[in-house]
């Protein structure tokens, strides 16, 4: 199949450290004592269903996925005699310490970039949550930012309440990211703000909903939306920047 429709996943500020903590959060494990033979087979499973995405995976995906594998291959193994039983001797230490060193450093990095940068701002409209007048009454502290995998998972969520009658056919004469993009962006300048599942909402069929997924993924790439998840209700909004 060609690829007409391609985002690519390093584009759009997620990495394979991001994914991890992502199943580990969504199978609730503890970090010092990961199922590794889960979190491979949910990680590979991850890639396989992004690759029939027609998305794009960065290199990194693919090491860390030759990471994850050799662990648990390892992990079949019994353990030396001599074992003491300390971190050393888990194969799993090398997966927790660079994990655990990611979410030290996530905040910091979140942080930075806030932070203005000399010249990226001058033709950036700032994003203000104040202009925007969300349908609930929800604190507008209560709401963060989405990432991706995330998102993906609302995505999924949606494209498992289509009947398994329409499939996927990608043809020249359908929808572009492009063409999809260009409506999403007409609805935001009316509304400034719509949920996730608005936009989905009027998608006849499977191929309608992977080009507005991906012209999402795209707009993101490209900042002209941004994309925040209600902490406890889990509702994604959609906002125009």
């Amino acid at each position: 199949m060609s690829a007409p429709y391609l985002v690519t996943i390093e584009n759009i500020y997620e990495g394979p450290m991001d994914l991890l903590v992502h199943l580990i959060k969504k199978h609730d494990v503890d970090i010092y004592d990961i199922p590794i033979a889960l979190i491979t087979d949910s990680y590979l499973k991850y890639l396989e269903w992004l690759k029939g995405m027609n998305i794009d995976i960065a290199g990194d995906f693919i090491f860390m996925a030759s990471i994850l594998t050799h662990i648990k291959s390892k992990m079949l193994l019994p353990a030396p005699e001599d074992a003491s039983g300390d971190d050393e001797s888990d194969p799993r230490s090398e997966l927790t310490d660079p994990l655990l060193e990611h979410l030290r450093m996530k905040p910091a990095v979140k942080y930075l970039e806030r932070r203005n940068l000399l010249g990226i701002d001058t033709f950036v409209r700032p994003f203000n949550h104040a202009e925007i007048k969300v349908e609930d009454n929800d604190n507008q502290d209560e709401w963060i930012q989405v990432s991706l995998f995330e998102l993906i998972d609302a995505f999924q969520n949606v494209l498992s309440n289509i009947s398994s009658e329409h499939r996927i056919k990608f043809s020249s004469d359908k929808r572009t990211v492009k063409d999809r993009i260009s409506e999403i962006i007409v609805i935001l300048d009316k509304k400034l703000t719509l949920t996730f599942d608005e936009l989905f909402a009027f998608s006849a069929n499977k191929n309608e909903v992977v080009v507005t997924f991906l012209a999402i993924l795209e707009m993101v790439k490209l900042c002209l939306i941004r994309i925040t998840q209600h902490i406890h209700g889990g509702m994604i909004r959609i906002y125009y920047i």
